[in-house]
């Protein structure tokens, strides 16, 4: 295989060398400055292109007693380049060092890299370093020894030194992923995990698992796949955060074997799902799990406190003053709307009493998803409407439905799915 060495040209002409006699490279391209523009000084490139005796063995040396770089290495004409860029210009020497990259792969597609950020500024460096960073198959490596001083390692002493960039890398790789985590798009993180190729460290690689698989199972929380979810969080459940272990508790609950618990449990997660919605600016989507919400809260309160299913009422369980309609097979049903006068009159409690008082407010607040184009409409759900519909929530319906909730032991609203990954 085809082996390139990128290295950053300063000062000092021995770590260069080192690095090129130390890893025999087929082809060499230098980063390198060019004369200085105010003070008209040399600048790195002459210890590549200078003619004739161009460097100073030692910086206390009167004058120059070696040849160039290349020359000094055996290196000919067609197994090297030069790139120039900037001293001090960071953009420019990162932008400079990614094209020099990017040239190289070009020219030679198969072959492997190795990035050497030793000599040059300290922007040169850090330029090749973040250029590299951006390919997970580069090698960054330095040229370090024995040190008597901060200034350099003693001559003679020096060796290549690949640098550990294993963690940097990892997390510039997790870092969208993290941030998709923020707008509760789990399968926007697994999937661009699932894209990535796992490192071989072994604790980063567990990290990476982890994250992944967590990632996954929220997807599937977020999916309403709670089964699975809860299957796929378990087996993480020791080494998890506290934080976290929450979660594997509230994923009991959505799959209790107590029907009547799994339901309220479900209705409470479908609110927070439709924050989450919301949260993501899409309104209609929120509002529509909200209508599901409301219509479901009722199916549960009159399946569990009148055993009256609203998609097969019984004759003897329509009031008088409640016309409902019937469907094909001659099946009494109830909506939304009737399904709560059904509560009003056929039930006992908070909830009676929540559908008393807010009847005219619940009415309006159907009115606006009404009008959206997942229901019968073709307006989209503005900001504003989502804000009230959210406060009369928060307010009235919450505080109902937990208040009814505490019968099958759930005393708490859950809480939101995570918005954050710590690794």
């Amino acid at each position: 295989m085809t082996q390139i060495l990128i290295c950053t040209v300063g000062g000092s002409h021995q770590p260069i060398v080192s690095a090129i006699n130390e890893l025999r490279p087929d082809f060499v391209v230098f980063i390198c400055t060019d004369k200085d523009p105010a003070t008209g000084r040399a600048g790195s490139v002459s210890q590549i292109d200078g003619k004739g005796s161009c460097i100073k063995a030692q910086p206390q040396d009167d004058k120059p007693g070696l040849p160039n770089i290349p020359s000094q290495t055996g290196l000919t004409a067609e197994q090297y380049q030069i790139a120039i860029t900037q001293s001090d210009d960071l953009d420019q020497i990162y932008l400079d060092c990614n094209q020099a990259i990017e040239a190289a792969l070009l020219r030679f597609p198969q072959a492997k890299i190795a990035a050497d950020f030793t000599g040059g500024t300290k922007s040169m460096s850090a330029g090749l370093i973040m250029a590299a960073l951006e390919r997970a198959d580069i090698d960054l490596q330095l040229v370090t020894g024995s040190r008597a001083d901060l200034v350099k390692v003693q001559d003679g002493s020096q060796f290549t030194a690949r640098a550990n960039s294993e963690q940097i890398r990892f997390q510039r790789l997790i870092a969208p992923y993290r941030q998709a985590w923020t707008r509760f798009a789990y399968s926007e993180a697994e999937a661009g995990l699932k894209n990535l190729r796992p490192t071989q460290q072994t604790e980063l690689r567990a990290q990476y698992t982890r994250f992944r698989e967590l990632s996954r199972a929220f997807a599937e929380w977020d999916n309403f796949n709670h089964s699975l979810a809860l299957n796929i969080l378990q087996p993480y459940a020791p080494n998890l955060p506290q934080d976290l272990k929450n979660y594997i508790g509230i994923a009991l609950r959505l799959n209790d074997n107590n029907p009547r618990k799994q339901d309220a449990a479900r209705l409470f997660d479908l609110y927070l799902n439709a924050q989450r919605r919301a949260a993501q600016g899409r309104y209609d989507d929120a509002v529509a799990r909200i209508y599901r919400l409301i219509e479901w809260t009722a199916q549960w309160l009159l399946s569990s406190k009148a055993n009256i299913k609203t998609g097969h009422v019984l004759p003897e369980q329509i009031p008088e003053n409640l016309i409902l309609t019937q469907n094909r097979d001659g099946q009494w049903q109830a909506g939304l709307y009737n399904a709560w006068q059904l509560v009003k009159l056929k039930t006992d409690g908070p909830a009676a009493r929540f559908i008393t008082e807010q009847e005219h407010t619940l009415l309006n607040h159907i009115k606006i998803r009404n009008s959206s184009i997942l229901a019968h409409g073709f307006a989209p759900i503005q900001t504003q409407d989502w804000l009230a519909i959210e406060s009369w929530l928060a307010q009235h319906f919450v505080p109902m439905l937990l208040d009814e909730a505490k019968t099958v032991g759930i005393k708490n609203l859950p809480e939101q799915l995570p918005d954050k990954f710590e690794l």
